[in-house]
Formats: structure tokens, C-alpha cells, sequence
């Protein structure tokens, strides 16, 4: 075993997998993580590295996990308030943080935070293409049309980035400087993709809803009232108060999904554990 995958660290690898698995499911199954299996691995990661402090008599051990909590803490919340995140994903990166302190040298754990982090979002935004893909092709004739909409809504968008393009490529050219061409090309592409996923949310990604349904969290598609109560669409979902409220109502109410996120958790933490298995100098 190399220095990352180590006894020690064993326990906490085959438990970070097998709460990452399970969070997968849940995800595909009911669209949220519970709360209560993202903080049963916090509780049983941080249980395991207070008795192996105790034990080994180092309690840098359990030091490490804490302060891996808490730096994921604060990522965690970075992303969820960047809107990149929703609870159930934020509340298991944080938990991760407990697993992924894997060595004592705090070098060589920045280094693990950072290639987890560049992994995740790398394999993310794959997955997230990928499965948008499927989504277009099962529902492409509604898409299309919805394509062509969403188009006609922000072709000024298109028109502006052509502009830049052709600006930035004078520019270049009169600095001679014509290698960063692509540059222009990636900001061409911006409003494309930017309509492609406006057109996928709203033929793949809002669905009708009987209110016994909607759960704690959920984002409804557009604000709606309810008994003379009005209710926001707000990013953050539905609260406890709001969810009573809905609950009353005689109608199916729409709710906007997004794309089920934790496979990627998993995809980079194995990612992960083969480089530091394959190339152990990289840590």
C-alpha cells in the first residue's frame, strides 16, 4: 500500500465509497440526499479518527478530519451560495472533508483537496453534458422547438459574442499574437451552450408535481399563491412553512429539477485514489 491508501486510511475509503454509492442512489431515486446519511459520515469518519488518535496516542489523526470539515465547510458553502450547488451536494462535499485528509503532512493534503476539487469539477461538467445530451435525445422534439424559442430570446447574446470574436481577432492579428484565437472561439460558444441549457431545463427539467410529493428543498418553476399566500421561486427551495402550504393546495404544482450531481462525487474520489495508488508521487 502506497502513503494515501494505507490500513489507517482503509476504513475511511471504504466508507467514504459506500456513503458516496448510497448518496447516488438516493439521488436517482427520490432527487435529494438525506441529511441525516450525509451527517452519519461526518459522525462515524470523525468516531473512527478519535479512536485511532487515542489508540496510536497522535491526535493529529482526528485534527486532520476537523480541519478538513471545516475547510470543506467553507467550499462547500462557496459553491451552494454560488449557485453551483444544491443542499443535499454541498452537505456531502462537507462531509468528504472529514474523509479526505488522508496524510499528517498538511502539504501533501492541500495537494488532495486540490486535485479532488479540479477532478470534481472536471468530471462534473462531463457528466453534466453527457447526461444533458441523453435528455435532448429522448426529448428532442420538444427541445427543438424550445431551442428555437430560446434562440430567438437571446440572439442579441450571439450577436454581441460575434462582435467580441471579430474585435479580438484584429486585435490579434495587429499584435501578431494570433495563437490565442481560441479564446475568442470558447466565448462564441458561451450563448450556445447557455440557450442549449436553457432549452433542456425547461422541455427536461420542470415537472408536474402532486403536492404530497414536493419535499423540503424542492425549487418550484415560477412563484405561485396559494390560499392568498404567495409563495416565491427561490433557489434555495422550499421551506418547512412553505412546504405546509403547499400541501394544501388542490392542484399539481410545477417544480424545476436539476441534474441528479452526486455521481460526480464518486467518479473523481475514485479518480483520486488511482492516481495516488498509480502515481503516488504526485503526493
Amino acid at each position: 500500500m502506497n502513503q494515501l491508501i494505507n490500513y489507517e486510511n482503509l476504513f475511511l475509503i471504504i466508507l467514504a465509497l459506500i456513503w458516496i454509492i448510497v448518496a447516488v442512489i438516493q439521488d436517482f431515486k427520490k432527487r435529494e440526499v438525506d441529511n441525516l446519511w450525509n451527517f452519519s459520515l461526518i459522525a462515524f469518519a470523525l468516531a473512527y479518527r478519535l479512536a485511532v488518535s487515542i489508540f496510536t496516542n497522535n491526535y493529529w489523526f482526528i485534527l486532520n478530519g476537523l480541519i478538513g470539515f471545516a475547510i470543506f465547510f467553507g467550499l462547500g458553502n462557496l459553491f451552494y451560495y454560488s449557485r453551483l450547488f444544491g443542499g443535499g451536494d454541498t452537505k456531502l462535499l462537507i462531509s468528504l472533508g472529514t474523509i479526505l485528509p488522508l496524510s499528517y503532512d498538511w502539504l501533501i493534503n492541500l495537494k488532495i483537496f486540490g486535485i479532488f476539487t479540479i477532478l470534481f469539477l472536471i468530471t462534473g461538467s462531463i457528466y453534466a453534458i453527457i447526461y444533458a445530451l441523453i435528455l435532448m435525445i429522448k426529448n428532442y422534439q420538444k427541445f427543438s422547438k424550445e431551442f428555437v424559442k430560446q434562440w430567438k430570446n437571446y440572439q442579441k447574446m450571439f450577436l454581441i459574442s460575434l462582435i467580441f470574436i471579430i474585435l479580438w481577432i484584429n486585435i490579434l492579428y495587429f499584435l501578431s499574437q494570433m495563437r490565442f484565437i481560441l479564446i475568442g472561439f470558447v466565448i462564441l460558444l458561451f450563448p450556445i451552450l447557455f440557450v442549449f441549457s436553457k432549452a433542456i431545463e425547461e422541455t427536461c427539467m420542470v415537472k408536474s408535481v402532486s403536492p404530497k410529493k414536493i419535499t423540503l428543498g424542492d425549487w418550484l418553476y415560477k412563484t405561485i399563491t396559494i390560499n392568498k399566500k404567495k409563495i416565491k421561486s427561490d433557489w434555495q427551495g422550499v421551506s418547512e412553512k412553505e412546504l405546509s402550504h403547499l400541501r394544501k393546495s388542490k392542484k399539481n404544482i410545477l417544480i424545476k429539477y436539476g441534474i441528479p450531481f452526486t455521481p460526480s462525487f464518486l467518479f473523481a474520489f475514485i479518480i483520486l485514489l488511482i492516481l495516488s495508488y498509480r502515481y503516488s508521487g504526485l503526493f
